[in-house]
């Protein structure tokens, strides 16, 4: 097998064998750019290299140093020659962009012989290179680094100490001497330090494929879901120098704005300094604006590759440059990482500009950006003064007072204050907390765990799982990076990249743009799956209708009953001592959830509105605390310790799997039918209103035909019932939600009595794995670190179990009943990649929380475009 490829012979659209940067200087070798000559050694090899223990494959070296061979003829130079030395750059480059994720070695080939050569006419800028390179060597190859994060870098100590000695301010203020004493210096942190330039460039290159598997390099790929088997390319390539002189210079620039997507040329440089410097900040670059002023003709040279680059690649590059001695030389494009608006922007300036068509434009959007449109953000250029981190559950940015109960959060807003709720983790009963909370942070918890799901259909900014954070709400504190917070202390959380901050964080404001509005025209044009909302009040429906929801998946009936005033009514009905009891508190319950879903309704004009009946363990319902036990107890007009005793009676050792969903309604039919009963008097009372009504009723938790035939008929008793005293038709569907393996392997079976199927993936996947996704993250990081899993399933669907057994329900469910409907209301519904498994299987919708919406129109676009079937 052949490892190496030369920029003049690779294919330029291989970007799995010659990784993002090799391919990109493949597409300028051929394009005629001035390009330093070069090689790259394939992703195939890094692969091999982990495949086999760590070791390079055999022949690779040999293939090397002819390609190094081929290098030198063309500069009439030679690696390791003290006279004309060859020096090249080893950099890695992964398919994909990994910005600092990764490796790079400059200037290697140099020794006390070979900087001697290089020294010729200009000794400074070779000494330069060499304490560059001695540096870099020894902490990419030998590992010197910092012995924690806030020690100081041990070759920064050393310039340090010599700026200091020669009272200057800069490192280009150093002489060739202070150079040559700095080489010495690192040489001496560095026993073993190898003088051959051949062995240098073997370990360099190993090092390049070791950093594939570091720590960052592992959390990024983990954060974009890139699978480690891709490996890293190396790019090897001859130096040019931009720290020659004043007549030189170094610098990245992107064809567009990255943060904006304005048609301007935007970067920085630097003059007298190499690549590495403009991105580590060892020194405050200058806009790009100034190189045509330092180095005009240089600068005109690169106006006219940026846009022979943009034409040919039909998108915006992130370009690395240097000037040699007045001469440009390009050393990398690739196209270039943007903000979300950017994104949009561009795509949609390009179709515009006739560079691309809509088709492209909807391909080219990472679907999960758009949700950066649509939050407030914290602004860029702002200092993050970091604490902690989480997962990113719901993105955005709050800045608000440090609360630890729903109630003191309730207090604070009163106040017309911000409050950021901090938990261990949220129950269902934090919901009024969490409904005036800026934002909310949990120790514990998942991206589908309770606060993360809740915060998600509310838009608000949500990090969870902050493992390292220790909350104490008893005692009213925070323990966060080493320092105590208390209440009323102030946090900034960046929902989006699950950072907590100390203090408050200036905010930007969300700017959707016009362009978002034309990009999702078209892209509802394309899709064939619609797309609903989980939506459980008038504000969620308000919003995710604004989003362009097509109707509401999942009304989750019990968010509705933790309101204070409806709480008691609910634990009353609970704790009832018989059926007569029961149907007395429910009759306080069914005029509160009637107005309740009028008020959907109403929203939802014209629209489907499926709602799931009661579903959850009634122990989530209960009184905990003394003061309701007592509340409770007065409203029974029983003692408190029969109100404990009764609460007692509903613990279930695992009630996740116990008496919850349709099996309440088995054993309490009463609870149901008044749901029924609530919905259809809503129903027909906006319906004479003029407005269109579609309810949907869900039963949950089916698995067996039994249970979906005995809930079927008790629905149409009761809703049947309503329209008959009404003298008044609503048209409304009895469907199930398949959440349980038997559900998917019998849905033939429970077709026969259900008018639609909708996947409760989050259930389906807790029950298929037995994983709890409330407590899956104490375990999770070490699956995916050990690769025993790809991704987080409850994020992205798992095609190969919960998947299977999605497209079996799916193909047993249309067999039995063609044309059953069939959709999705998990929070897989609004993930990219599971949304294209979803149009993949035939489902006909996918419901997500509100701020979601747009990215799954996005997703489902792109998936009917890629199979070839748009509508």
């Amino acid at each position: 097998m052949t490892y190496v490829v030369d920029f003049a012979d690779g294919e330029p659209k291989r970007k799995d064998l010659l990784g993002g940067k090799g391919a990109g200087l493949v597409e300028m070798t051929r394009l005629g750019l001035p390009v330093p000559p070069g090689f790259i050694v394939t992703t195939e090899a890094c692969t091999a290299y982990y495949r086999d223990g760590k070791k390079l494959p055999a022949g690779l070296m040999d293939e090397v140093r002819a390609a190094v061979g081929r290098v030198g003829a063309k500069l009439g130079a030679s690696l390791g020659d003290p006279a004309r030395p060859l020096l090249v750059s080893v950099r890695s480059g992964a398919r994909v962009s990994m910005p600092g994720m990764m490796d790079t070695i400059l200037n290697l080939g140099l020794n006390d012989k070979t900087v001697e050569g290089l020294a010729a006419g200009n000794a400074r800028f070779a000494w330069d290179c060499y304490r560059r390179f001695v540096a870099m060597f020894g902490d990419v190859v030998m590992g010197m680094k910092p012995k924690s994060e806030t020690d100081a870098d041990p070759f920064d100590q050393l310039i340090e100490r010599k700026r200091h000695e020669r009272h200057v301010e800069k490192d280009v203020d150093l002489s060739a001497d202070d150079l040559k004493d700095l080489v010495r210096s690192f040489k001496g942190l560095l026993p073993a330090f190898p003088d051959d330039p051949w062995e240098q460039l073997e370990r360099a290159v190993a090092a390049v494929f070791e950093s594939w598997d570091n720590p960052r390099a592992r959390t990024y790929r983990a954060m974009y879901g890139y699978p480690a088997e891709w490996g890293t390319a190396v790019t090897v390539q001859a130096m040019v120098f931009g720290n020659m002189g004043d007549d030189c210079a170094t610098g990245v620039a992107f064809t567009r704005d990255p943060a904006t997507g304005d048609r301007i040329f935007y970067g920085e440089f630097l003059p007298n300094a190499q690549g590495e410097d403009v991105v580590a900040g060892i020194r405050t670059p200058q806009p790009l604006a100034e190189l045509e002023r330092l180095l005009p003709a240089a600068y005109r040279d690169l106006v006219g590759v940026r846009d022979k680059l943009e034409a040919h690649f039909r998108d915006m590059q992130d370009i690395e440059f240097t000037v040699q001695r007045g001469k440009l030389w390009m050393l990398q494009t690739r196209t270039g990482k943007r903000t979300g608006h950017a994104m949009v922007k561009i795509a949609v300036e390009l179709v515009h500009e006739g560079a691309i068509d809509t088709r492209e434009a909807i391909l080219r959007q990472d679907a999960s950006k758009i949700d950066e449109l649509l939050h407030p953000m914290v602004d860029p250029e702002a200092h993050r003064d970091v604490v902690a981190h989480g997962l990113p559950a719901s993105p955005g940015a709050a800045v608000g007072k440090i609360v630890f109960t729903a109630r003191d959060a309730q207090v604070l807003a009163e106040k017309g204050e911000s409050p950021l709720l901090v938990r261990v983790e949220t129950s269902p009963e934090d919901i009024h907390g969490m409904k005036v909370a800026a934002g909310i942070l949990t120790a514990r918890g998942g991206m589908t765990s309770h606060a993360a799901v809740v915060a998600r259909g509310m838009g608000k900014c949500c990090i969870v799982g902050a493992s390292s954070i220790q909350v104490d709400a008893r005692g009213g504190t925070l323990r966060a990076g080493g320092r105590l917070f208390r209440a009323g202390d102030v946090l900034t959380l960046d929902g989006t990249k699950g950072e907590v901050m100390a203090g408050a964080v200036p905010l930007v404001p969300a700017r959707p743009g016009a362009e978002l509005t034309e990009l999702l025209g078209w892209v509802d044009a394309a899709r064939r799956l619609h797309v609903r909302t989980n939506a459980d009040t008038k504000i969620d429906a308000r919003t995710a209708r604004a989003f362009g929801a097509e109707g509401i998946g999942l009304c989750r009936t019990e968010h509705m009953f933790f309101d204070p005033e409806r709480i008691l009514a609910v634990r009353q009905m609970i704790l009832a001592a018989d059926e007569a009891g029961r149907r007395a508190a429910l009759a306080k319950i069914l005029p509160m959830q009637r107005g309740d879903f009028m008020e959907i309704f109403r929203v939802m004009d014209g629209l489907p509105v499926t709602v799931r009946l009661l579903d959850p363990p009634l122990h989530e319902f209960l009184p905990k605390t003394e003061a309701e036990l007592a509340e409770v107890a007065g409203a029974l007009g029983v003692s408190v310790e029969t109100v404990r005793a009764l609460n007692a009676h509903h613990v279930e050792q695992n009630p996740m799997l116990g008496h919850r969903g349709c099996r309440l309604a088995v054993t309490y039919p009463e609870i149901y039918e008044t749901q029924v009963t609530a919905i259809a008097e809503a129903a027909v009372a906006v319906a004479r209103e003029g407005v269109a009504v579609i309810p949907e009723i869900m039963i949950p938790i089916v698995g067996l035909v039994g249970e979906i035939a005995i809930m079927r008929e008790l629905v149409r008793r009761k809703f049947d019932a309503v329209l008959a005293a009404a003298a008044f038709e609503v048209p409304y569907t009895v469907g199930t939600m398949i959440e349980l393996p038997r559900a998917c392997v019998v849905a033939g079976d429970i077709a026969a009595e259900a008018d639609f199927f909708s996947f409760g993936t989050n259930d389906l996947t807790q029950t298929t794995f037995g994983f709890s996704r409330d407590d899956i993250g104490h375990f999770l990081p070490a699956y995916l670190d050990r690769r025993i899993l790809p991704l987080d399933p409850f994020v992205t669907v798992d095609r190969d179990g919960v998947g299977a057994l999605v497209a079996l329900a799916v193909e047993r469910g249309r067999a039995a009943k063609p044309g059953l409907k069939i959709g999705v209301c998990g929070e897989h519904g609004g993930d990219p990649a599971s949304v294209t498994f979803f149009h993949e299987v035939g489902c006909d919708y996918v419901s997500c929380s509100p701020f979601r919406v747009p990215i799954a129109r996005v997703a489902a676009a792109q998936a009917a475009l890629r199979a070839g079937n748009p509508r």
